[in-house]
């Protein structure tokens, strides 16, 4: 099932996609339920927005793909390598990543994102996909030269417009039997089965909740794989997963100061 958060009517509301048209939802469905309030609306009549938006963190894998380890001349971690966005880094298919004035060399990184469900603790990788109330997909977009520069990564991956989130969140997902695949202006620039990942999401749900409580809403980004380059203004990036859909933002440069 494909849940959708949209506007309509200058009014922000839930809905599942069915057949090219929004079944509106009374509420969110991650705590209200799918009580449908009998509307439906057209998919194009409607803006899609970011399909949730984290209650307390957005929780981000690095080096998750052994090829993109290897790019950079890293090694594959044997953990979970973890750091957070700030959730004013989310935005919506459609939006604009806005590539900062201060860096001079912004980078995308197409992933598949977890979405939780239910409060996470301490839970088994055994027990972690239950906490799990469907998938999205994200960019982890990265202002590169910053990264490196700091030799840390809050900065250069925490600027407003960097979390692209979207089309929807698919509840019935397969990990296992999807691709993620990148594009830049209709060219391939990432591609690998979801399977390519070292750690699973059941394993780096696990190892994040023995650190830090998981909330409904909270969404975890699970690495991207090997191919990423850098973006200009002007550029439409694509990331596609398999059964979910196709996230969609153009780039352009911050307004700079005189």
């Amino acid at each position: 099932m494909k849940i959708a958060r949209f506007s309509h009517n200058d009014a922000i509301r839930y809905g599942i996609l069915d057949d090219g048209e929004l079944v509106v939802l009374d509420g969110d469905p991650m705590f209200t339920g799918y009580e449908p309030t009998g509307e439906r609306i057209p998919l194009a009549d409607a803006a899609l927005l970011a399909p949730v938006i984290p209650r307390s963190k957005v929780v981000c894998v690095g080096r998750n793909y052994h090829d993109h380890a290897a790019e950079f001349g890293n090694v594959a971690p044997e953990e979970p390598l973890l750091f957070l966005k700030p959730k004013t880094a989310v935005v919506g298919p459609g939006d604009a990543i806005v590539r900062p004035a201060i860096s001079e060399r912004t980078e995308f990184e197409g992933e598949l994102v977890a979405v939780i469900g239910r409060v996470a603790k301490n839970v088994s990788a055994a027990d972690a996909l239950d906490h799990v109330f469907g998938y999205t997909v994200g960019n982890d977009v990265t202002a590169r030269d910053l990264q490196r520069k700091d030799g840390q990564w809050t900065r250069g991956k925490g600027f407003d417009t960097f979390c692209p989130l979207g089309p929807v969140i698919e509840t019935e997902f397969e990990v296992a039997a999807a691709r993620i695949e990148t594009r830049v202006n209709g060219e391939v620039r990432q591609q690998a089965p979801l399977t390519d990942m070292i750690h699973s999401v059941a394993d780096i749900i696990a190892y994040a909740s023995a650190v830090f409580t998981l909330l409904p809403g909270d969404v975890i980004l699970t690495g991207t794989p090997a191919g990423v380059s850098e973006i200009v203004a002007g550029d439409t990036i694509e990331v596609e997963v398999d059964g979910i859909g196709i996230l969609r933002n153009t780039v352009r440069d911050a307004a700079r100061l005189t």
